[in-house]
């Protein structure tokens, strides 16, 4: 199947919702608290990778919910999954067992390294779980005490708590103090550094319990992972007996251009996490791990609406279509062109960008360190050549479309950040 047709029945515009008035942004903001630096425009419907704000008029979206519409807007099969679950079964609790929820564990655990799952709402939610999971290993199974997971510099895991001292990146943590104890940070990349870490925790006794990392730091400007690392640290984990955590909450779901960003490594983790992209912008998450360290047990761990009947269909809808529509094969060749039209666009602006890098549908553009440009500046720029694209730091633009975009889609967002650069 060509990848540029994937989309069987092309998804329709929806009509906008009855609402009672539109709100301005001035007026939103007098409800909602500003938690969010909002870009002034109000989206209101989408159908497959356009979106249309309440004036009519249309974007591009390369944004996708940050990594999260996998399918793009108001797909087909989402809208059957949705139709069909709401009015079935939609929410009974996890005090019952329901066949879909069960369902989409097997997929996920017949396409992966693990052998168990665990549904939540949402990344931070599945990371949540991953940290109290390698927590509870080391006191029941290692018998430590005082247990660390080592995290990395850069790197980004939500915004619980937990998460944000998880993330290693000062600046989500400030005003939150005290953090959670029992995180250490190490620079990404770098096996010298983490080896002489684990030799400075575990000198007296064995601490260190876990190593949380992303395969590509996402918001850290969307750096891909060095494959001797992963593969270092995994012998490390086998020979300490320490649990290899993979946050794929951004970079998973066939993001990559496979399936799962672990598999670009050659190796497996012991637990691994995924959100976003797993409910194809419907929320869910899931931390799934193979058996040898699955030590919860009744009561440990829970979620009210994790796994309920509603976003469990919707998910096994999205990674049945991602199987059966071949959609990986879309990400590795539109990622192939958006990275070779980048590179070309860097090759005319030298003066303003330094390096593109990135995996399938996840890469970015970082401006030059020395320059007055910033990536937000290229992004609000953007939107006026009809592109939705986010930020992944104050120097990279991100670029995750929906992994059905197809390739006439690629060349106007590249013209678009063409034109956008030409402008600044």
């Amino acid at each position: 199947m060509s990848p540029d047709v994937l989309l069987q029945t092309p998804p329709t515009v929806a009509e906008p919702l009855n609402v009672s008035q539109p709100f301005t942004p001035e007026e939103f903001d007098e409800y909602v608290m500003r938690t969010y630096a909002r870009y002034p425009i109000t989206l209101e419907r989408g159908a497959g990778c356009q979106v249309w704000d309440v004036d009519g008029r249309e974007y591009l979206d390369f944004v996708a919910g940050i990594a999260t519409c996998t399918l793009g807007h108001a797909h087909p099969v989402m809208v059957q999954a949705v139709t069909e679950q709401i009015q079935t079964l939609h929410h009974v609790s996890n005090l019952y067992y329901t066949a879909v929820q069960g369902e989409l564990a097997k997929w996920l655990v017949e396409h992966s390294c693990a052998d168990r799952a665990f549904f939540c709402n949402s990344g931070a939610e599945a990371n949540e779980g991953a940290i109290k999971l390698a927590r509870k290993y080391a006191h029941d199974v290692r018998g430590i005490a005082d247990p660390v997971i080592l995290t990395a510099h850069a790197s980004f895991h939500g915004r619980t708590l937990a998460t944000i001292t998880a993330t290693g990146q000062p600046k989500y943590q400030k005003g939150f103090s005290p953090l959670v104890p029992g995180f250490y940070y190490v620079p990404y990349n770098d096996i010298t550094a983490l080896e002489h870490a684990i030799a400075e925790l575990d000198q007296n006794q064995p601490r260190v319990a876990a190593i949380l990392l992303e395969a590509l730091q996402g918001e850290g400007g969307v750096r891909p992972g060095d494959t001797a690392y992963f593969q270092r640290i995994r012998q490390i984990c086998d020979e300490k007996d320490i649990l290899l955590i993979c946050d794929e909450v951004q970079v998973g779901m066939g993001r990559s251009g496979k399936l799962w960003g672990y598999e670009n490594h050659g190796i497996e983790p012991d637990i691994f996490t995924s959100a976003k992209g797993l409910g194809g912008g419907i929320p869910i998450g899931a931390m799934l791990c193979k058996a040898s360290c699955n030590v919860f047990q009744p009561g440990d761990h829970a979620s009210t609406f994790g796994g309920n009947p509603f976003a469990t269909a919707v998910a096994l809808a999205v990674c049945k279509t991602l199987e059966q529509e071949n959609i990986l094969q879309n990400v590795q060749e539109r990622g192939e062109q958006l990275r070779a039209g980048l590179n070309a666009i860097a090759q005319r602006y030298p003066d303003k960008v330094a390096e593109v890098r990135g995996w399938g549908l996840i890469n970015g553009l970082e401006l030059k360190a020395d320059i007055d440009l910033t990536s937000a500046q290229v992004v609000q720029s953007a939107i006026a050549q009809g592109v939705l694209l986010v930020p992944a730091g104050p120097k990279v633009v991100r670029f995750v479309p929906p992994l059905i975009v197809s390739a006439a889609e690629i060349d106007q967002a590249l013209q678009a950040v063409n034109a956008a650069l030409a402008s600044l």
